[in-house]
């Protein structure tokens, strides 16, 4: 037994064992019980969407937990594959100074883990090599999970602030005993100007302004106005003080949960980023270039949709002179606006967007805390900084801009989302789904497209004919 490998466990003391044993299963329950807390508290406060992304996270973690068992116990077979020396001298991360140095050092690494390959063969990965990707795993899982967080918690901050919005909307409607939506003269004149004078009519000079536009007053209230009506008078004509901002809420809580989970293409990426980090090429300071672009994308296609509603809207109501004898307005919400006809393809690509950044930054952290600075694949501060750099703007764009955008703008499709009823609603709507009727006219729900709807608030319970009865034009049976 060499002195590097050090003893095995045979030979190692038995308080050494259990003292490591303890810590470990100490760290391991605290963490147990903490999420459990938090998804208690979560229960409390009838937060189901945020409770169902905390089971998806403990999924994620279960996964990272296998794939960890999996490297330990395949290190062993992995460590003992042995391929031709030739091989193991392209394609690295890094180039050593000379071809003799080189060749050095590389014997120097190997010699310890090479005897049970023949003369001219090495290891195909070393265990120290096996370790370290062991690590960047899990240091790529919990960085992304930290980030989905806090962009989420730092975007719902930014979306609360558009709570006044919807209470200053209904107050007024209560006020005035409006029996339809309304939108006040002065947002509904603002809204339009969106639309823009004879040079935003040019697809470029729209887009530019649309870009923009993201950086600065992303969603003003007359947007936030205009679309509420646009939606409300969509889905749910019956009921013009339904509650958009809870419903929008619900939503974006609901996608959360969608994307705090590593789905199987996004390993792929990290596959193919390992596959071309090779020395010379500066995969990982060109890519961390792709997340801002994208973001940039998004943000500037959420915001050239609201334009696009705002023509639509005035080229109806034939202009300003219109606007002020009627007071009204017809945002027509439409999967037309979207990038192939699908809204949900936003939330795909903000999956990935906040993936490929949480990445850039568990990269970064993993070759600081294992190799240093002095590493080469860092490749020097002039790289460094502009990736950090690019990382915060990311981060701090997709919370307070990007998200609040997708959370108003991804309303705006064709269809309304399952959100639209609240957590009791659809707690309601499933029990008597479940229910044994006396008819086929009663055994199915139907909705009439021609006909949308809205639900939520004005729901009333049958429980002795089993059947829901809806305020609504649209008839459930």
């Amino acid at each position: 037994m060499s002195g590097r490998e050090g003893r095995s466990f045979e030979y190692t003391p038995t308080w050494v064992v259990a003292l490591v044993c303890f810590v470990i299963v100490f760290i391991s329950v605290v963490a147990e019980r903490a999420l459990h807390t938090l998804g208690m508290f979560f229960k409390r406060k009838h937060q189901e969407p945020l409770f169902e992304a905390l089971q998806k996270l403990k999924e994620e973690l279960m996964l990272l937990g296998f794939i960890s068992l999996l490297l330990t116990v395949t290190q062993g077979l992995i460590s003992s594959i042995c391929m031709p020396r030739h091989l193991s001298e392209i394609m690295l991360p890094c180039n050593f100074p000379t071809a003799t140095h080189a060749r050095r050092r590389l014997l120097a690494q190997e010699a310890p883990n090479s005897g049970h390959c023949s003369q001219g063969y090495v290891p195909f990965l070393s265990l120290e090599a096996l370790h370290q990707l062991h690590i960047f795993i899990f240091v790529l899982a919990v960085v992304y999970v930290v980030c989905c967080a806090a962009t989420m918690v730092l975007g719902t901050i930014k979306i609360r602030e558009w709570r006044h919005w919807e209470r200053s909307i209904r107050n007024e409607s209560s006020r005035r005993h409006h029996h339809r939506v309304h939108v006040p003269r002065m947002h509904l004149k603002e809204f339009m100007e969106r639309s823009g004078n004879y040079w935003r009519k040019f697809h470029v000079v729209s887009w530019l302004v649309a870009f923009f536009k993201q950086f600065y007053g992303s969603v003003t209230k007359s947007d936030y106005t205009a679309l509420r009506s646009g939606f409300i008078r969509e889905h749910c004509p019956s009921n013009p003080e339904y509650d958009f901002y809870k419903y929008m809420l619900r939503t974006l809580e609901h996608d959360f949960k969608k994307i705090i989970g590593i789905s199987w293409y996004l390993w792929l990426f990290v596959v193919i980023f390992l596959l071309i980090n090779m020395a010379g090429w500066h995969a990982y300071f060109w890519m961390s270039f792709l997340p801002l672009g994208m973001l940039l994308i998004v943000g500037a296609k959420l915001e050239h949709i609201i334009t696009e509603l705002a023509k639509e809207a005035a080229a109806e109501r034939g202009g300003d002179a219109e606007i002020g004898a009627t007071g009204a307005v017809r945002v027509r919400p439409s999967d037309e606006l979207f990038w192939f006809h699908s809204p949900n393809l936003v939330l795909y690509l903000l999956h990935f967007i906040l993936f490929q950044n949480s990445f850039e930054i568990a990269f970064f952290l993993w070759l600081w805390t294992t190799y240093g600075f002095t590493s080469c694949i860092m490749e020097g501060l002039s790289f460094v900084i502009p990736r950090l750099v690019i990382g915060v703007i990311v981060q701090v764009l997709c919370s307070y801009s990007t998200l609040p955008l997708y959370a108003l703008v991804s309303q705006m499709g064709s269809n309304f989302k399952q959100t639209v009823f609240d957590e009791y609603t659809q707690e309601l709507i499933r029990i008597w789904a479940k229910r044994p009727s006396e008819s086929t006219s009663t055994n199915r729900l139907t909705t009439e497209t021609t006909n949308p709807i809205c639900l939520t608030q004005q729901l009333m319970v049958d429980t002795t004919s089993s059947e829901i009865q809806l305020p609504c034009s649209t008839r459930y049976t």
